[in-house]
């Protein structure tokens, strides 16, 4: 049974910040159609309150979130991987799973990530999402399905990132650990794990200080800059390649792997670098997935 959206995304004030923690700590925070409208409706939650001033967005347990829920999404294929592939109808759900993550960047108040254990995958859409990224140390971000059944809707790797370093993540689908992601200016901070929650709280208090008009006149004008660079052309083009990505020969090759050997066998094989079928191809059986040594 789905958790109801107060749950998934549980809402919580203290002190002029607004805490939205994604719930599905079993899962690490593996994300849901739910999951993701929930963060619209906290987001909107914490504008509507005059005592909110900076929202923090954070994962509960162990990660921020491990990206999409592979087993309802490519086990099952679901809504994700119907048999005949509706281009629009799948642009229109992808798409608002994405205005949905970037509810946080186009929230008038400041938006804060706070990544402990992984930020991957649609993970990582969500925490590039909010205004500002501190992650712990050891904790890994990165856009894996890059290789194989995906594109990052939100785009935002490039324009935190540059051309060069955002080809460098995407063309191997490779993660990187906090320390590496604040040297390259993908995120703001790194702090060892158990300074993280230390370092937000102080982050969001100085910013808690501000008027929230101060606040709101400074983001603004900030993220015009990115939509005079074509950020939302580049969304809906980054949105309709995750679902061509999703149906391509190779898309449907990795679908039904997970479909028949578990999510698992089909993300340890996309990300160990193991050729993947141009083209397609038969699906490998059980005494194939052993690599050699």
């Amino acid at each position: 049974m789905e958790q109801d959206r107060e749950d998934i995304v549980r809402y919580e004030v203290a002190g002029r910040k607004a805490y939205l923690t994604l719930n599905r700590p079993e899962r690490l925070n593996a994300i849901t159609h739910e999951m993701a409208a929930a963060i619209k409706s906290a987001v909107e939650r914490a504008n509507d309150d005059p005592a909110v001033h900076v929202i923090i967005v954070q994962g509960a347990g162990r990660a921020f979130s491990a990206g999409y829920d592979l087993h309802r999404y490519a086990e099952e294929g679901d809504s994700l991987q119907p048999p005949v592939w509706d281009p629009i109808k799948d642009y229109r759900l992808m798409k608002t799973n994405t205005e949905n993550f970037f509810s946080l960047w186009r929230s008038l108040k400041p938006t804060i990530a706070k990544v402990r254990g992984y930020a991957v995958a649609g993970g990582s859409d969500i925490a590039l999402s909010c205004d500002l990224v501190v992650m712990a140390d050891d904790a890994r971000i990165g856009y894996m399905p890059a290789r194989v059944w995906g594109c990052p809707t939100t785009a935002m790797w490039v324009y935190r990132l540059g051309a060069e370093k955002a080809k460098r993540m995407l063309l191997t689908g490779d993660t990187i650990d906090g320390r590496t992601a604040a040297e390259w200016g993908l995120v703001l901070e790194s702090v060892p794990d158990d300074e993280l929650d230390d370092a937000v709280e102080k982050l969001a208090d100085r910013m808690a200080g501000v008027p929230v008009n101060q606040l709101v006149m400074q983001k603004l004008m900030i993220n015009q800059a990115y939509d005079n660079m074509g950020l939302q052309g580049t969304q809906i083009l980054a949105t309709l390649f995750d679902g061509i990505a999703r149906h391509s020969p190779e898309g449907r090759w990795f679908q039904e792997l997970a479909a028949t050997h578990g999510f698992d066998a089909a993300v340890k094989w996309r990300d160990s670098g193991r050729w993947i079928p141009e083209g397609g191809g038969e699906v490998p059986d059980e005494s194939e997935l052993v690599e050699e040594d």
